[in-house]
């Protein structure tokens, strides 16, 4: 059957950037599924996204949907006919829905009797009659948190529509979506090539853009951005700071990118480097450029959407334009160094928190005390991490993390170093708060891990202590972020803190303002189940750490020993038969409603396989206590399997000697234990 490729663009008006490759996936994901319901069979699929269009290439494009062969079920024979053999109204009238007489119906014949049955072929439509549909509903789907309308139309979409391509093949496929007809007509760059242009069909469509000074390509425009910066850079003998969101904004907002280089005052490097680069960065869209030390360069690299004559005028507009936001920055530090950190303590009493739990004021004196116990706890400067703990906030109060608050602990650090504080309490200020984000940095130093746990683990318990816990994907205080933080501390440093310790100790600190009763028990459920998703990131199996949660270890870094040890574990050949050896007994524990002994009568142990098993047991238990790590512990416990399945395979647990029975289950009570060290292997698969 023949196919042929199918282009769809939507031109509108600048699309918001940082929502243009959501936009484009989305769509082409959505034209795919509605294909498929549709079984319109095709090659690849392709999105396109540029500022002023979304545009998405299907090809090999199937002309037509196959037939199918329909059956129609008619009523059962025995009401389809009367005690004479006559059709009755109900057969009479379903096979005339289907365009035959009785004579003519099959016979479906079932188990559960038989029924008239009437088979046709339905034809299958043309896939051109079917595109407008599919592209409206791809349409409709789209993840727009807030359409608009625009002039007198009733339309809804993300930005005002201006015009809409649907060519199958060569043909214009005749549709009007969001109010526009559809056409062969694109339209170039806004400044160098307003004008329509002509789309031939789906392979003409990048390069007819291209000669309108659109690259339709959003992966192509990206590759050029990022080798034109990089090479940009390297003619400063420095490097761009160009991370990926702030690559993908640029590329988002160019339809025709020239990448261009501008510098400002040397003066303004005075200023500590995290704020220019912000305002360089979030507000411009600027790709800041440090040296080889990472020292902040006096020069910036930008990308524009036009091709000037005059580089040199669009150079000057941008300078001028970033100059007043550095001079800003400069005012706000220099005003800020005339009050120290210290000094804005009583400040802090005007912030509220939380209603319920109270000011920043009260929380950094609650970060201060559980940092300074923290601290004792894992071996780290109690005063310094107190006293870091109390000037957390304090950054909060100036101008410049007013105006820039994502530089928030940074310029406590800086504005720290200025007050004369000690290096350990500045860096404490910066490392409180990560990691910031899933793969970022941890604190360098233990007083910065013990303000960070103490820092997240107060909002925990604070809102989990007012019944405020996050509910499905809605998490305000983005607690989920601060347990997890709170853990990746505390395993990657290898901290011995024990979850259910600290978190009594935070508590204490709140004194009556919680209204939770069991506060402690929630927040340390919580955090245990931030585990799960946690190490299936890592690409542990679900029942590895589904085996060590059995057993409930409240110190995390005791916690990722165990799940590395039962996944060395699992990979041994001898591994599924103690767990299911593992099942096999709690199974038959579980059902015990009785006492049973902790110790073995070794007088009763009538058979070899159970005096073997013993002896085993009695044997591990010594060379257990001698081993250093979990992992050494499991692999010992795999050489029992023998020994354990010649007890299964000969022993019966329920003799009719009811203390013979009583003690083969106390022998396998001290086997489930000896297992139980680690984790509970009888939930491995």
């Amino acid at each position: 059957m023949s196919a042929q490729d199918f282009l769809v663009e939507i031109g509108t008006e600048e699309l918001p950037p940082k929502s243009l490759v959501t936009l484009a996936t989305a769509f082409a994901d959505n034209i795919s599924q509605e294909l498929a319901k549709l079984d319109l069979s095709h090659a690849d699929v392709k999105w396109y996204a540029a500022p002023r269009r979304l545009a998405v290439v299907v090809k090999n494009l199937i002309a037509k949907q196959a037939d199918k062969e329909v059956e129609k079920r008619g009523p059962a024979i025995a009401a389809a006919f009367d005690a004479d053999g006559n059709a009755t109204k109900a057969a009479i009238g379903w096979a005339k829905g289907c365009g035959i007489t009785v004579e003519q119906a099959e016979r479906l014949e079932t188990d559960k009797g038989a029924w008239l049955l009437h088979k046709q072929i339905q034809p299958g439509s043309n896939t051109s009659s079917l595109l407008a549909e599919i592209v409206t509903s791809a349409l409709a789907k789209l993840p727009i948190a807030k359409p608009m309308r625009w002039g007198s139309s009733k339309v809804e979409f993300i930005r005002p529509v201006h015009s809409i391509i649907m060519l199958y093949g060569n043909d214009v496929i005749p549709a009007n979506i969001m109010g526009k007809d559809s056409s062969n007509h694109s339209y170039g760059h806004r400044f160098h090539a307003p004008a329509k242009i002509k789309i031939q069909n789906a392979e003409h469509y990048e390069t007819a853009l291209e000669s309108g000074y659109v690259i339709a390509d959003f992966s192509k425009r990206k590759a050029i951005i990022e080798q034109g910066v990089t090479e940009a850079a390297k003619q400063l003998n420095g490097q761009a700071l160009m991370d990926a969101d702030l690559l993908d904004e640029v590329t988002a907002l160019v339809e025709w990118p020239v990448v261009l280089v501008g510098s400002f005052e040397q003066s303004f490097l005075d200023i500590p480097a995290e704020p220019l680069i912000s305002t360089m960065k979030d507000n411009q869209k600027y790709f800041p450029v440090v040296d080889a030390a990472g020292n902040l360069q006096n020069k910036f690299i930008f990308v524009t959407n036009i091709e000037s004559k005059d580089p040199q005028q669009v150079i000057s507009g941008n300078e001028k334009v970033v100059r007043p936001r550095l001079a800003d920055a400069e005012f706000f530090f220099n005003t800020d160094r005339k009050q120290t950190l210290a000094s804005r303590l009583d400040s802090l009493s005007s912030v509220l928190f939380q209603k319920q739990l109270g000011t920043l004021a009260e929380k950094s004196e609650r970060i201060s005390q559980l940092a300074a116990y923290v601290a004792e706890k894992i071996g780290a400067d109690k005063t310094a991490a107190q006293r870091a703990g109390l000037l957390s906030k304090t950054d909060l109060m100036t101008n410049m993390v007013g105006e820039f608050p994502e530089v928030q602990g940074i310029m406590g650090m800086h504005y720290a170093r200025f007050d004369g504080e000690n290096e350990t309490v500045a860096l404490a200020l910066n490392e409180q708060y990560m990691p910031r984000f899933a793969g970022d940095q941890l604190p360098t130093r233990l007083e910065g891990a013990a303000v960070a746990i103490a820092d997240k683990l107060d909002s925990l318990v604070g809102i989990f202590g007012i019944g405020q816990a996050p509910k499905g994907d809605k998490d305000p205080f983005a607690l989920r972020r601060a347990a997890i933080g709170a853990l990746r501390i505390m395993v990657d440093k290898d901290l011995n803190l024990d979850l259910v310790d600290i978190i009594a100790f935070s508590q204490q600190t709140f004194g009556d303002k919680l209204t939770n009763a069991n506060v402690a028990t929630d927040v340390l459920e919580f955090m245990l189940g931030r585990f799960r998703a946690w190490y299936q990131d890592q690409g542990y199996t679900v029942d590895v750490i589904q085996a060590v949660l059995a057993r409930r270890p409240t110190v995390p870094a005791d916690f990722n020993q165990r799940v590395k040890a039962v996944a060395e574990f699992r990979k041994l050949d001898a591994a599924a038969a103690l767990a299911a050896a593992n099942k096999r007994v709690a199974n038959i524990l579980a059902k015990i409603d009785t006492a049973i002994p902790d110790t073995v009568d070794v007088k009763l142990l009538q058979q070899v396989e159970e005096q073997a098993l013993y002896q085993a047991i009695t044997a591990e238990q010594a060379e257990q206590a001698k081993l250093q790590s979990y992992t050494d512990g499991l692999m010992h416990l795999a050489k029992m399997q023998q020994v354990i399945d010649q007890f299964f395979d000969n022993v019966m647990v329920n003799a009719d000697d009811a203390a013979v029975k009583l003690n083969r289950q106390a022998l396998l009570k001290q086997l489930r234990e000896l297992f139980l060290q680690v984790a509970d292997i009888s939930v491995l698969q």
